[in-house]
């Protein structure tokens, strides 16, 4: 057995960030992102991917810094849970609910080296930003997600950052860091801090490879799902169902608000097959039942 040693051949640690590249070659052609107009395929996510990870390595983030992001279920929050590691830093989604003082807890602890913002919460991330520079502690840098389907133009202030234009300038062909060990952490999650200050957990990436495979086993989730995102990403990376939806060649629908109408419209357009919901989601939708009745027309 000594004359067995690991290789390429026998052994690869295990990441749920691998899921992108086989889905890339595997489901290339098929829908892997859906959002009002936009739709995305599996090979130009799997590009885009690549072009925001070269991004954020020219911005300076290096091994084991923490990339923030504060938005809702959207294509860019999707993107940056492989992007993110995939230039080998730590993926921290940030509670979208959370004040101004328990998202600025969050950045100073992980010590985030840049933060990503939705432009809805463009307002919650400046009080923030502020808080982390009244303490004197640094401060990321920032850019700002504009809505990909209907820009808006909004800015945090002059000379900032702006997603599309990260993924655009990126190197889809540039060298990315090498990854070796299964035990590096993939993404930094953080308690709601209803009990006292935000409390992080680790997620290595044998573990979040571990979950991903389990979920997709025991949900008995098969080839080319069509999943609809009301379970916010943010929520322990969505269960591990983003990385999951590339392991299967599945499709994302992102929305981003639990309002009755758009989940229902959502299910009637795209044929959804899979869903999460917490409890307060399935009141919503069944107080929205006459929606679904409309939605489904006469009988």
């Amino acid at each position: 057995m000594e004359n067995l040693p690991k290789r390429p051949a026998n052994y690869v640690p295990l990441s749920p960030v691998g899921f992108l590249p086989r889905a890339g070659a595997v489901y290339g052609d098929r829908t892997s992102v859906v959002y009002r107009r936009l739709r995305f395929t599996w090979s130009q996510t799997y590009v885009r991917c690549r072009r925001l990870a070269a991004a954020l390595l020219s911005l300076g983030v290096r091994k084991n810094d923490v990339v923030s992001v504060l938005a809702p279920n959207v294509p860019a929050m999707y993107e940056m849970h492989f992007a993110v590691p995939m230039a080998a830093a730590v993926l921290n989604t940030v509670n979208t609910r959370l004040d101004a003082k328990a998202v600025a807890a969050i950045l100073r602890h992980s010590q985030a080296k840049v933060l990503f913002v939705d432009y809805d919460y463009v307002r919650l991330a400046n009080d923030a930003l502020q808080v982390v520079a009244d303490a004197g502690a640094p401060v990321p840098l920032v850019a700002v997600i504009d809505d990909i389907d209907r820009p808006t133009g909004v800015r945090l202030g002059v000379g900032e950052l702006e997603y599309e234009a990260l993924v655009s300038g990126g190197d889809p062909a540039a060298e990315l860091p090498s990854f070796a060990d299964e035990w590096d952490a993939v993404t930094l999650n953080y308690t709601s801090g209803t009990t006292s200050a935000p409390k992080g957990v680790v997620y290595s990436h044998r573990g979040a490879y571990l979950n991903t495979t389990s979920q997709l086993l025991s949900w008995g989730v098969g080839t080319e799902p069509v999943y609809l995102w009301t379970l916010p990403m943010f929520h322990c990376n969505g269960w591990t169902l983003t990385w999951g939806m590339a392991a299967r060649g599945g499709v994302n629908v992102c929305i981003r608000e639990n309002r009755a109408a758009d989940v229902y419209r959502a299910i009637s357009d795209h044929g959804v097959t899979h869903m999460c919901c917490a409890p307060v989601v399935l009141n919503i939708l069944l107080d929205g039942i006459g929606e679904a009745q409309r939605l489904a027309g006469p009988r």
